[in-house]
């Protein structure tokens, strides 16, 4: 039986080939060091914990257009399939908020990342009513998408489409380091940790025939 191929997002990059990408995230000149990740993620944690069931959670940085666009876009980058949740669901946009309010970050790193987020989401918002009348988060799905497609590789996009190509990519690096420093993303990563092995057998013969050494 052949292998089940990964759903794609209109960006064409599954999540395997995504992680690779971000494995080492630089965004905007500032580099989520694995500290800042987790101290983002517990106070997400703790957020979530403190919210009233039902209430929605209010972002500090975004406004409420701001994250109607945020929340639609980061499940187009990683959406909800067979093997775990999406972004929203791992609280990703939570994530990246937290991030562009942090206390902690350097006034100049921060501010640099604050102003890229707020104008390229400007810059989706007004794409995407250039071409169809509607907001981002109020066109349809197919509206959407062709516009993610159209900045979702920079090296391949028009002139005119390079501001918010430029933009996808960090919005997508932060879409992803949000959702595999979550439960939920370290879940799909299937990560074991120090488990214990009762018997070691050595290393599968179809690894060693992929690693082109005799079994």
């Amino acid at each position: 039986m052949s292998e089940q191929k990964e759903p794609e997002g209109p960006s064409g990059i599954d999540r395997r080939e995504l992680l690779v990408r971000v494995s080492q995230v630089t965004v905007a000149g500032v580099v989520l060091s694995p500290g800042r990740l987790l101290a983002a993620q517990e106070q997400v944690r703790k957020q979530a914990a403190k919210a009233a069931p039902g209430k929605p959670y209010s972002p500090k940085f975004f406004t409420a257009a701001e994250w109607a666009i945020v929340r639609t876009l980061a499940d187009i980058v990683i959406p909800a399939d067979a093997r775990s949740g999406s972004a929203t669901d791992a609280h990703a946009p939570e994530f990246i908020d937290f991030i562009l309010d942090d206390p902690l970050a350097e006034l100049r790193d921060r501010e640099r990342l604050q102003t890229r987020m707020r104008g390229g989401l400007a810059w989706f918002e007004r794409e995407c009513v250039r071409r169809g009348g509607k907001g981002f988060a109020e066109a349809s799905a197919e509206e959407r998408k062709r516009l993610v497609d159209d900045v979702a590789w920079p090296e391949k996009a028009r002139p005119e489409m390079e501001p918010g190509a430029a933009f996808f990519t960090l919005f997508r690096d932060l879409v992803a380091s949000g959702f595999w420093s979550s439960k939920i993303g370290i879940d799909d990563l299937r990560f074991m940790g120090n488990t214990f092995v009762a018997e070691w057998n050595g290393c599968p013969a179809e690894v060693l025939t992929k690693a082109g050494l005799e079994a």
